[in-house]
């Protein structure tokens, strides 16, 4: 499976985790690994993302939004994925699920996480 295709299954799961705290994830689920990561250090990232933010709040993204800046987030800054890399997909991904044919959640997304990377040095 393609890094591109884990980070989509894990984006899901983040999704699907946050609209139903109860749901519960397989561990046999391609994507698990990302998604735990995320999860096991949450806290960390919601605070990072919280801190990259202007002029707006965690709690207003929408789900999907988040699921993407959060999965980022954790590449940024637990592995060794390069920082450009990491921001080209998160953009490709809300390109694909959460743009509204305007660029605009796209551009925000870009920025946020350039913020991060920016933070993280």
């Amino acid at each position: 499976m393609t890094r591109h295709t884990l980070r989509i299954e894990a984006m899901t799961l983040l999704y699907q985790k946050d609209l139903r705290e109860d749901f519960i994830v397989e561990p046999f689920k391609e994507g698990f690994d990302l998604f735990q990561g995320v999860m096991d250090n949450l806290s960390e990232i919601d605070d990072l993302i919280r801190l990259s933010l202007t002029n707006y709040t965690i709690e207003r993204l929408s789900f999907m939004d988040r699921a993407i800046i959060r999965l980022a987030t954790y590449e940024l800054k637990y592995t060794d994925t390069p920082k450009p890399v990491v921001i080209n997909e998160a953009v490709k991904l809300t390109k694909a699920y959460c743009n509204l044919d305007d660029e605009k959640q796209s551009a925000f997304t870009n920025r946020v996480l350039e913020n991060i990377a920016k933070r993280l040095g």
